[in-house]
């Protein structure tokens, strides 16, 4: 199965900005978020609400390693990708790569937790999760293919 990341347009807003009008840097992560409730509705097929109230589930945040790599402006468009890096027993490794007017503006290695919300302890994959994860897995790079 060849993987293709889940794509989400966003439209950069007044409220993103600093007063030069640039994504002030938090804002993406408030983004970044937003991709992957986009991702578990959209993408996934599963109700992101419905995930948290009825099945008490959650995908915090563990980890974010980003880097800003050009400035997005008011009234860009954003396109969000996403796909997953790695699958663990009970979290993710995602990429996030924005780009706008052909340009890359930000990419980003995200660990998500997928976690009981009664218990806040990380909680594993079901094995019918798992499977609709897979569809976003990156395949991996053979050592010649990571050196270029």
């Amino acid at each position: 199965m060849n993987a293709s990341p889940f794509e989400c347009d966003k439209l950069i807003r007044f409220h993103h900005c600093d007063p030069a009008g640039i994504v002030f840097y938090p804002q993406y992560f408030v983004l970044f978020n937003e991709l992957v409730e986009d991702w578990f509705n959209q993408g996934l097929g599963i109700d992101f609400a419905k995930f948290h109230v009825e099945q008490g589930l959650g995908v915090p945040m563990g980890s974010i390693v980003c880097r800003f790599l050009s400035p997005s402006k008011v009234g860009e468009i954003l396109r969000l990708s996403l796909s997953i890096n790695r699958i663990g027993k009970s979290s993710l490794e995602l990429n996030v790569i924005g780009r706008s007017a052909g340009v890359n503006r930000i990419q980003a290695t995200l660990t998500v937790v997928l976690a009981s919300l009664k218990t806040m302890r990380s909680s594993p994959f079901t094995d019918e999760l798992r499977a609709k994860l897979e569809g976003y897995l990156l395949p991996e790079l053979s050592a010649g293919e990571a050196a270029a």
